[in-house]
Formats: structure tokens, sequence, C-alpha cells
């Protein structure tokens, strides 16, 4: 999860699911965010990318893609604007990580768009956390 900035950071977690997260953060300090879910642009059951086991399961990322330059179009694996509006999104608890202690697994940390069905976790944490209106 160290740098540079854009780039894939995949691991193995229970030496059987691959993870992707988005390095966020200059090389050297530790920070990334971890893609839980996706919406497939094509015809594709959204269920089949709801958890970060899935979702490279499905799009067949693993350990070879990490360090891929997010941003380099040629790469495989890119993240892009689309020109969409940009949708609501809300907060909530993360999810497994209680051994954390109650100052970390109590924190809103987890950002999600609340009507997309791609969504992996529990309803309740969702209808608990969604953004007050305004």
């Amino acid at each position: 999860m160290f740098g540079p900035p854009g780039r894939a950071y995949v691991y193995l977690v229970y030496g059987m699911h691959h993870c992707l997260n988005f390095v966020t953060e200059p090389e050297g300090i530790a920070g990334a965010v971890l893609i839980r879910a996706a919406e497939p642009v094509d015809d594709g059951a959204a269920t089949t990318l709801r958890g970060p086991g899935k979702l490279c399961r499905g799009l067949s990322i693993t350990i070879a893609d990490k360090g891929v330059d997010l941003c380099a179009s040629g790469a495989g694996l890119y993240v892009f604007d689309d020109g969409a509006p940009r949708p609501r999104v809300a907060r909530s608890r993360r999810i497994g990580v209680d051994y954390s202690g109650p100052r970390w697994s109590r924190r809103r940390l987890r950002f999600y768009v609340p009507d997309s069905l791609a969504v992996s976790g529990s309803p309740r944490l969702f209808r608990a956390s969604a953004p007050r209106p305004r």
C-alpha cells in the first residue's frame, strides 16, 4: 500500500481471494482505498462484482496486476472518467474490522452509492448511515 499514487496494490487474503486497492499517498507513505465492488458496464449481473474477492475474480485481477498504473489506458486495468454525473455517496462503518477496537471500527470510513446493486454488506448499515437531506 506504499506509493507511487495512482497504482494498483493487489494482495491475497486467506491464501485464496485477491483484493484490489488504489494507492493514494506519496511513495513511502502507506495509504490506499480498498475497492469493494463495481457495477458492470455491460449486461452483467451487479452481484458478480459485489465484494472485494468477487470483484477481482470477475475482472481477472491477480497479484500480476500489483503496481499497474491505473491512470494509463494502455495498461489493461485502468480508471477513467466517463462523464456521467457523480452519484450520491453515503458513508457507513467498515465491515470486518471489529478487531481494530471501538475507536477505529466505529468510524464511518466506508463510502458507497446507496442505490447500487453492487454494494456488499448489510442493508441495515446502509439505512443507518444514509446522508441526511438538506
